[in-house]
């Protein structure tokens, strides 16, 4: 039971933002128009503050494994490629392909990494946890807009491609804070604690609009693509990449580090960048929505199912 409620406590605040947003949203004092000009707002103003301040705090220092950023890094391409390949042909709508693509390789892992990894191996194993979040959502943002790029209905050019992704707000926010954490540049404590707090509230105000401009009544229409695409995220993709960890060697915390970047929910920023770069915006927010649920039960069966193998 200690493994439904380690996965019960990490979802929770998450559904209780949705619900919020949704309930207000319904007391009619926002309209829907008022939070989609949120969610610009804060996918332009406050995930790069979110992403600045992830890479900024990582404590210098710290020896990660080699070996576990390159079999995160390397898998994580291999997925994606696949991704592309196979997708497109399941999926007619570009704007639908893009966001399936994203919600299946793209994890929570830059909420879910320190939060489970202190849950099951206490403060000592956080910074592992910090430092692999640092090097791998940047790299899922730079994929984010190559494949939604891809997907936005045009052929895409390679001039336009870079500067999309070089002024993409997250990738900005991550490359400002990787100078000043080489660059051993520290805030001032009064600055510091304020981007903190802007840092904290992203979460919550993206999930808040999410839930406001929830609509139920389009998950029938879409629940095949989301069945499909919640099988393989939540499933089908954290089986066969745990099980080559495990062949090759994996063991403990660096396991773990692997079972939640790719089996924690659908990132919260997926849905805020598909809105704002041309994709199905309601479907990458249903994504998330029922992947948070959904995680409940699989994150549980996952952390239970390793500790009987005593892998993790």
């Amino acid at each position: 039971m200690d493994s439904f409620w380690v996965a019960l406590n990490a979802v929770m605040p998450f559904l209780l933002y949705i619900a919020f947003g949704y309930g207000v949203q319904h007391t009619k004092l926002v309209d829907e128009a008022f939070l989609n000009r949120l969610n610009t707002m804060v996918f332009k103003c406050f995930f790069p503050i979110l992403m600045f301040y992830n890479v900024y705090k990582t404590k210098s220092g710290f020896q990660l494994d080699s070996k576990l950023v390159i079999y995160a890094l390397v898998s994580l391409l291999i997925v994606v490629v696949l991704l592309i390949l196979i997708v497109p042909r399941l999926v007619k709508e570009n704007p639908v392909r893009g966001v399936v693509i994203q919600a299946i390789y793209r994890s929570n892992f830059v909420l879910f990494g320190v939060a489970l990894t202190i849950s099951v191996y206490g403060e000592d194993q956080a910074s592992l946890a910090a430092i692999l979040v640092s090097i791998v959502i940047p790299a899922y943002n730079v994929i984010a807009v190559i494949v939604l790029e891809m997907f936005r209905g045009r052929k895409p050019n390679p001039k336009q491609l870079i500067k999309n992704i070089i002024t993409n707000p997250l990738i900005l926010g991550a490359l400002c804070g990787l100078a000043f954490y080489l660059l051993g540049i520290h805030l001032p404590d009064a600055l510091e604690k304020t981007v903190a707090q802007f840092s904290n509230l992203t979460t919550p105000m993206a999930l808040f609009t999410l839930g406001g401009t929830l609509h139920f009544s389009d998950m029938a229409r879409n629940a095949k693509v989301l069945t499909l695409g919640l099988l393989t995220k939540l499933i089908l993709l954290p089986a066969v990449i745990l099980g080559i960890a495990a062949a090759i060697g994996f063991r403990g915390p660096e396991l773990f580090q692997l079972l939640v970047m790719y089996g924690a929910p659908v990132a919260t920023a997926s849905y805020a960048m598909a809105q704002n770069m041309g994709g199905d915006g309601k479907l990458a927010g249903q994504f998330v929505v029922i992947s948070t649920v959904a995680s409940v039960v699989t994150i549980f069966f996952w952390i239970f199912s390793l500790r009987n193998m005593q892998l993790i």
